[in-house]
């Protein structure tokens, strides 16, 4: 390794080591009071337009979805709707969900049911199907690449979590089970239910499976926006003095 990738390393380690770069506990309140809102929901929207683009993609390779994507699929197969409309509507069906659980959404959480179908359609519309290994491999290895970095940048916005994961952390917190187990149980599910009403499961479900905690971890430092306690007081003090606060 040169010293250049030797310098981009060890500042990468730097950076997910800087308690600034830690995502904060923030009700839906705080979270838009936390400071840097501009910055924020721009890098919010941007994801999310990725993480609509990524799914896009891995429905073009057309060798296997994410997993809450083959339910998806399944279903826009015996519907009239687009694969795009199918995924707000279940969106709004996994936030209902949300009630019982106590989970309060935030400024993310809506735009994210309201905002990936959208773009996901967007992207089909773009996009043609692979034609050929060679192609649909690189959509499908490209649509996970793109869906760590989408992850990774909405995530790391800090303004409340998606509905499918808030409903994984809202379940885990009721129920006392460990998080990894209700994913588990949750994607499982929605995989087995999608691929009986016709969802495409395969190679890009497993690579997705495997790849896309380790890729949003190590992304999500170079996303997470500062909102140390500092960079709060300062932007709460901006905001009574009438100021714009920095960005």
């Amino acid at each position: 390794m040169g010293r250049t990738g030797r310098r981009a390393l060890q500042g990468a380690r730097t950076r997910a080591r800087d308690p600034r770069r830690q995502l904060a506990a923030l009700g839906p309140v705080e979270q838009l009071r936390a400071g840097r809102l501009g910055r924020r929901v721009a890098q919010l929207l941007v994801g999310l337009a990725l993480y609509g683009a990524s799914i896009g993609f891995m429905v073009r390779g057309v060798l296997g979805n994410m997993p809450w994507d083959v339910l998806h699929q399944g279903i826009a197969r015996h519907v009239p709707l687009s694969l795009g409309t199918i995924i707000v509507a279940m969106s709004v069906i996994v936030l209902l969900l949300w009630l019982p659980l106590r989970q309060p959404p935030g400024l993310g959480t809506v735009a994210n049911a309201l905002l990936v179908g959208v773009a996901a359609d967007a992207t089909l519309w773009l996009v043609p199907p692979g034609e050929g290994w060679l192609e649909r491999t690189a959509l499908m290895a490209g649509g996970v690449l793109l869906n760590g970095v989408a992850s990774a940048m909405y995530i790391g916005a800090q303004l409340g979590p998606g509905p499918r994961d808030g409903l994984m952390t809202g379940l885990a917190r009721r129920t006392g089970w460990s998080l990894r187990l209700v994913r588990t149980g949750i994607e499982v599910t929605v995989i087995a239910l999608g691929w009986l009403l016709g969802g495409v499961v395969g190679l890009g479900t497993v690579l997705y499976a495997v790849a896309i905690g380790p890729l949003t971890q190590a992304l999500l430092p170079w996303f997470t926006v500062d909102l140390s306690p500092r960079t709060r007081g300062r932007a709460r003090r901006d905001e009574l003095s009438g100021g714009a606060g920095r960005r």
